[in-house]
């Protein structure tokens, strides 16, 4: 029997996990943390990650993990609205955005996974380095509660995210896409009236605020890079201060009355990058550990869902020959990163353009933003672009799991 290891026990490695090990496949899933009880960001299930799980036959336990639905999207210019939209009543087949609690739903998907008596998951273990035979990885060396070990498979998955050690350690080299941003993250008391996200944008920021999962106001305020060190001397109350001069008045005075109890402040140094090959003999990587994705438009979570899709297509028949062959499964390999980057790319090349225009300190950046701001106003306008913003939430390729 065929035997993968998958370090990482994300969105992208806990998913895969899930679908090979309940079609016969040997599965060990790694996780270098105890377990699932830390800060998130980023916690949005798109329609097309929703659409993912539900194909996977999660639906149901999905509905089990604390979320919250994002009924409207509204967005502002220079602190005035522009305009707002119905996101449950846009969003294909019923499938509304949804923030949900991250560490419920891996708690969710290993949960799910074990239901298979061929899955196993070893928390606390950390991958110290990859084991090679032949030109070929045939496992890995890692730390453990038990000590080091020695783990063999017939196959590793990289799913250990930005920092990913399966990647480096692998020699996957990525090239990196221009994000001239970071993001500072912090959560504030939520207003009632606040039903789901609001984007606030304007010369050099953009403001992010969505109804979370645990009925809080998560903020991403995204901001150039390097400017992070100026902003962190002034404290929290001053940024918040600096937050509340680019936003509309009520939600000015909101952020000014909580400025004291904004929780967990953090700087996300914002990478975008994607490997030049997603796979060598007998190592794959997926989510982020293959493609890092920009925060904008919330696809991290949701892209990542998707490759676990294609990746279970292709290696469930290499992985389940009665002889593994291992040239079959390195044309596997190869099948998901290409049928991947077709969507892949389109939404990183997407992600790269709204920052660099709202974070634009040029004399001609705020004359293009009003002219923008003032076609956007126009629902035929709107209506047009509408077609396009569907596919980039609910998937640019058609991913169905065929396994």
């Amino acid at each position: 029997m065929a035997h993968v290891l998958i370090v990482g026990a994300g969105p992208a490695g806990a998913s895969l996990a899930h679908l090979l090990a309940h079609r016969g496949i040997q599965v060990t899933l790694l996780e270098r943390q105890r377990d699932f009880s830390r800060e998130f960001r980023g916690e949005v299930l798109m329609p097309s990650g929703i659409d993912a799980l539900e194909q996977a036959g999660l639906g149901e336990s999905l509905a089990s993990v604390p979320s919250y639905t994002l009924e409207t999207g509204a967005f502002y210019l220079n602190g005035r609205p522009l305009f707002s939209v119905k996101l449950d009543a846009a969003s294909q087949e019923d499938r509304a955005p949804r923030a949900v609690s991250q560490p419920g739903l891996l708690e969710m998907l290993v949960a799910e996974a074990a239901k298979s008596p061929r899955f196993r998951l070893e928390r606390g273990a950390s991958v110290k380095e990859l084991m090679r035979e032949g030109g070929r990885v045939v496992g890995v060396r890692a730390r453990t509660e038990d000590g080091e070990q020695e783990l063999r498979a017939d196959l590793v998955v990289g799913a250990d995210g930005r920092g990913s050690a399966v990647r480096r350690r692998g020699g996957l080299a990525a090239r990196n896409l221009d994000t001239p941003m970071d993001i500072v993250w912090c959560k504030l008391p939520c207003p009632e009236d606040w039903l789901g996200a609001r984007v606030y944008a304007g010369r050099g920021y953009l403001l992010i605020g969505y109804h979370t999962w645990d009925d809080a106001l998560q903020i991403g305020w995204v901001i150039l890079k390097s400017t992070f060190g100026e902003l962190r001397s002034r404290g929290i109350e001053q940024w918040v201060e600096e937050m509340a001069n680019h936003v509309s008045s009520d939600f000015a005075a909101h952020l000014r009355k909580h400025a004291e109890v904004a929780r967990h402040p953090f700087l996300l140094s914002t990478l975008a990058d994607c490997v030049e090959r997603w796979s060598a003999p007998g190592i794959l990587v997926i989510g982020d550990a293959a493609h890092t994705m920009s925060p904008v438009g919330g696809q991290g979570i949701n892209i990542a869902l998707r490759d676990a899709i294609v990746a279970a297509n292709h290696l469930v028949p290499a992985l389940s020959e009665p002889s593994l062959d291992p040239g079959h499964l390195d044309s596997a390999l190869r099948r998901i990163e290409e049928e991947r980057m077709r969507e892949v790319a389109v939404i990183q090349r997407a992600q790269a353009q709204p920052p660099k225009l709202l974070l634009n300190r040029a004399w001609w950046g705020e004359p293009v933003r009003r002219a923008l701001g003032a076609l956007l106003r126009r629902e035929r306008v709107r209506a047009r672009l509408g077609g396009w913003a569907g596919a980039f939430t609910s998937g640019i390729t058609d991913v169905r799991l065929r396994v």
